[in-house]
């Protein structure tokens, strides 16, 4: 039986080209991180901050054309692990006929948040991704944020910047510039 999840963190980097997303069990306590691409991570966060581009985005435009063919993005699953790689589907519905898409895991989570469908995951698959070790998952290694702090703090002392913002590198890829209370 699959198991709701939902994406509890994105870390987006702008020096390094691993990005991760962390899902969280809806109702639990299990979670895991998911290494994804820029563009991905990028797409997944404007949408999380109610961003808007003048143009629609991959993931947008998927959006639109299951939409223009009378189709509903019902739920996205995280289907299979194998070898350190995450197997997704995109579950659509178009009247009562239901359609399964192979999916990066990426692209389903980043379509899944665009038309705020629910995401699931396999119950075998949450087991053995949560239970991965610690050191399989870097940067956040034991769920908490102090290598992204501390990275963040160096950026910040680089810049003249003493706050703690530890989404410094997300505002700014969005153009966005963080509050620093400096003119």
């Amino acid at each position: 039986m699959p198991v709701q999840v939902e994406l509890s963190r994105i870390y987006i980097r702008e020096m390094v080209d691993m990005q991760i997303i962390e899902l969280s069990e809806v109702g639990g306590t299990r979670s895991f991180p998911i290494v994804i691409g820029m563009t991905e991570a990028c797409a997944i966060e404007r949408r999380r901050k109610g961003c808007s581009v003048e143009r629609p985005q991959t993931h947008d435009l998927l959006s639109n054309v299951i939409e223009a063919f009378g189709g509903t993005v019902d739920r996205i699953e995280i289907v299979a692990l194998k070898e350190g790689t995450f197997f997704a589907k995109i579950v659509l519905h178009q009247g009562k006929k239901e359609i399964e898409l192979d999916a990066r895991p990426s692209d389903a989570i980043a379509v899944a948040v665009s038309c705020n469908a629910p995401m699931f995951v396999a119950e075998d698959v949450l087991a053995e991704a949560a239970a991965a070790p610690a050191s399989a998952t870097p940067p956040f290694q034991d769920g908490s944020d102090e290598e992204s702090d501390a990275a963040d703090d160096d950026d910040d002392a680089a810049e003249g910047d003493d706050d703690d913002d530890v989404d410094d590198d997300v505002d700014n890829l969005f153009g966005e510039k963080p509050d620093s209370g400096k003119p």
